[in-house]
């Protein structure tokens, strides 16, 4: 038997031991989830590009009538994992748990190049996980844009040596905090108003360091709403980009870290301002499932996840003296945030109490910009068609402001500024950013 020959075996037994057939038997192929699929509609309805299409295809491994062969693989592949399936499945056929573990399988058995490995393990094992490290790479960002090595860089060309969206994504980049400003992040910050929570919040790594300006105006408006809040200083990356890129122990290893660091602390929720750090932290408790010292611990730290905007309209934040110069304004969900956190509503209604703000609906505004993680650096073609077609929708109703709930949707949404060459009608901000900014 060769090599190949022997993987291909390895990878199918995996299959057949490790994936929940009666999961994947939920399906009942009524089709509820094509619209719903980005990639199933930019692929003119291809149907292996599906959700019930990728089902089809697992269940055929599992079953022994299709090899797990590079097709089979490119097709999970090309999945955002945005999860806008889910929601509309009359069965509820959890895809998203299906599709992370048949990555986890394939990345298990799966034969890399060294430069592969090395960039992987840059990334998963001594980037994400470790925040001085994180802080290290900020700072080396900051140098480059304050030093006038960017502008250095911009001039010479050099740029376009790199993929098309990695240089406007160096366009787009937000001005990088100082590192003197990362060596002082707060642990603990009393309510501005009268106390009406106790809450903890998950800082994150990336919004942290290269958003930390977001991650303050967060503390700012919890403060505002009349929360006491607590910022671990043992809390780690949540582990979305190990767990979509079948990385599963390790992100394990970041669930059970983060779970020690907060199961001690008394308080009502823990807060946070990403979607998809969010909805990873949610399912917490079935990355832990198969762990009896942890599935409890995990599920109960699952329970108290609550995104920045459903606690500031539960605090009724919205009913607060809030105002802005006249803009139109326009709200593009975060997949993670509308699908698996189900949160949708609370955005809008803060949005829509800014007194000289007039929000407008964005057609398909639950449709993926095509960020997905760092799925706009590994699928750049069918990132950039997706977002394309998004920007058609904010074409049609030309907002001067777009608004997002999650870091890589907001600097995708810059992306299609920049691309289409918007940069002097309208902008893209956080949520938070806005709302500090319009709080009197």
């Amino acid at each position: 038997m060769t090599t190949k020959e022997k993987r291909k075996q390895n990878v199918q037994q995996s299959f057949e031991e490790r994936m929940e057939y009666d999961e994947l038997l939920n399906c009942m192929r009524c089709g509820f989830c094509l619209p719903s699929c980005p990639t199933y509609l930019e692929t003119n309805r291809n149907e292996a590009a599906s959700p019930r299409g990728r089902i089809a295809l697992i269940k055929g491994v599992v079953d022994g009538v299709i090899e797990p062969d590079q097709d089979f693989e490119d097709q999970l592949n090309m999945c955002l994992g945005c999860r806008a399936c889910e929601p509309v499945c009359p069965s509820g056929v959890n895809y998203g748990h299906i599709l992370e573990e048949a990555r986890d399988i394939l990345e298990s058995n799966k034969k890399r190049t060294a430069p592969e490995k090395a960039v992987r393990w840059f990334a998963f094992d001594k980037l994400f996980p470790h925040h001085q490290n994180m802080v290290r790479v900020n700072s080396l960002l900051w140098f480059y844009q304050s030093s006038g090595i960017q502008s250095v860089v911009r001039k010479s060309g050099v740029m376009k040596l790199f993929p098309e969206n990695m240089q406007t994504m160096e366009k787009v980049l937000p001005p990088i905090p100082k590192p003197s400003e990362l060596k002082s992040r707060p642990t603990h910050l009393n309510a501005e108003a009268e106390q009406k929570a106790r809450v903890a919040f998950f800082s994150g790594c990336l919004m942290d360091t290269m958003f930390m300006k977001t991650n303050d105006a967060t503390l700012s408006l919890l403060q505002k709403a009349g929360c006491e809040i607590v910022v671990p200083e043992n809390q780690a990356c949540c582990g979305a980009l190990h767990g979509h890129s079948g990385e599963k122990d390790s992100a394990k290893a970041l669930a059970k870290r983060n779970i020690e660091a907060f199961e001690s602390l008394e308080v009502d929720y823990i807060i946070l301002n990403a979607g998809g750090c969010g909805a990873f932290l949610v399912d917490y408790g079935h990355l832990l499932k198969d762990e009896p010292q942890w599935a409890e611990r995990a599920k109960a730290f699952s329970e108290k996840i609550k995104d920045i905007s459903e606690v500031l309209v539960e605090m009724d934040f919205h009913k607060k003296d809030l105002r802005l110069p006249n803009r139109i304004a326009t709200y593009q969900d975060s997949c993670h945030l509308r699908n698996v956190m189900r949160t949708h509503t609370a955005p809008r209604k803060l949005l829509s109490s800014i007194e000289g703000v007039e929000f407008v609906e964005l057609k398909e505004a639950d449709h993926c910009c095509g960020s997905a993680g760092i799925y706009n650096l590994v699928q750049e073609e069918m990132s950039m068609q997706i977002l394309d077609h998004k920007m058609e929708k904010v074409r049609d109703i030309s907002p001067q402001v777009i608004v997002t709930a999650n870091p890589g949707c907001l600097l995708q949404m810059k992306m299609g500024i920049e691309r289409e060459g918007l940069g002097d009608q309208m902008e893209a901000v956080h949520l938070v950013d806005l709302l500090l900014e319009a709080v009197q």
